[in-house]
């Protein structure tokens, strides 16, 4: 069974949650506890992901019934998010149990809940940009300038905190936090210069706004290859009910490979979810644009989180880096893997 749960309706809820108080008492609460024993398959398992093109495994997971297949009898509740602080919100205040959810928000999880959310896989590889207004050349001419993320320490507001800071205009440019949708209205009115956005909200800037792209993230990594969307848990579910964990992941692999096997129907299913979710659809340019700049697969690029980490502090969302031992646990997907005959995941310095 589907149910959806728009975020507006959550608003309240989260922003309660999101008191030191609670999220310090849930925190200590779960660390505190024993060790959960092996419960057996979930009666519910309850899933945040994002109406957005770099959240396509879970979209296409969702509606194609990948994930129901795996669940069998575990009931499957989705709720839908903006960006990734909102989502951390839900899984700290035990209303989500597993999300699709961006890298930095992702390592932002692991240290709130004093280790009790883990990285379990990967799901997108890149999709994020900084486009601007046409007129804007070069990296210099950003001072001055207006520019957008999704929300306050999001995978993309750190992205563009930190390439600001490594070129000395931290001071210089002003960053607003919006919904991405009000993104392209506020370019569309002149209100705002550009932002660094993921998929689809680049390319519908590029392509129905008349922006350029200034800077792609993929050159900023190796092989340009970076951590967009991951999935993490609550470890005391995945203690507790850790076939359930295996059979989304299983889902989830299903998800991608069917996405690559069936490019045209992928695009097509997502579309519809986009418009489902996030109440439009994308023109079949910008859904081809928006597709051909990630990469779906279960890799989480572990190698690169201990640079994320310390991107979160170069960008002043973090104080300090955050120490990631402990912050993966691989096995569930491993399995997966292990079945489906592919190479295991490795990270020493990320598990336990």
């Amino acid at each position: 069974m589907r149910t959806h749960r728009r975020t507006r309706f959550l608003a309240t809820a989260l922003t309660a949650l999101t008191a030191v108080g609670v999220l310090a008492g849930c925190s200590r609460a779960e660390t505190s506890a024993a060790p959960a024993a092996n419960q057996g398959a979930a009666g519910e398992v309850r899933l945040g992901f994002f109406p957005n093109v770099t959240h396509a495994p879970a979209l296409i997971g969702v509606k194609q019934g990948f994930f129901a297949k795996e669940l069998g009898s575990t009931k499957l509740t989705t709720q839908t998010f903006n960006a990734g602080p909102e989502e951390v919100n839900a899984l700290l205040g035990n209303s989500l149990d597993v999300a699709f959810i961006g890298s930095g928000p992702a390592i932002n999880a692991f240290a709130k809940s004093a280790g009790t959310i883990q990285l379990v896989s990967g799901s997108v590889s890149g999709g994020a940009q900084l486009v601007v207004k046409p007129d804007i050349t070069g990296v210099d001419q950003l001072a001055g300038k207006n520019l957008t993320t999704p929300q306050l320490a999001n995978t993309q507001d750190v992205a563009l905190k930190k390439f600001l800071a490594g070129r000395k205009l931290t001071d210089q440019v002003k960053i607003t936090t919006m919904d991405n949708p009000k993104t392209l209205d506020a370019f569309k009115k002149g209100e705002v210069d550009g932002g660094w956005l993921p998929e689809p909200w680049s390319s519908r800037l590029v392509l129905d706004a008349g922006a350029k792209v200034l800077v792609d993230e993929k050159s900023l990594w190796p092989q340009g290859r970076f951590p967009t969307t991951v999935v993490i848990v609550r470890s005391q579910f995945l203690q507790q009910h850790p076939d359930t964990v295996r059979a989304l992941l299983q889902g989830q692999l299903a998800a991608i490979d069917w996405a690559k096997a069936n490019p045209a129907e992928a695009k097509t299913v997502v579309n519809g979810e986009l418009k489902e979710l996030a109440g439009s659809s994308l023109g079949p340019a910008v859904l081809d644009r928006a597709f051909s700049g990630i990469e779906l697969a279960p890799d989480p690029i572990a190698a690169e989180f201990p640079q994320l980490a310390r991107d979160s502090v170069t960008a002043g969302v973090a104080k300090s880096a955050v120490a990631l031992k402990g912050f993966a646990d691989f096995g569930p997907l491993n399995d997966v893997l292990k079945a489906r005959g592919r190479p295991a995941v490795t990270a020493p310095d990320l598990t336990k």
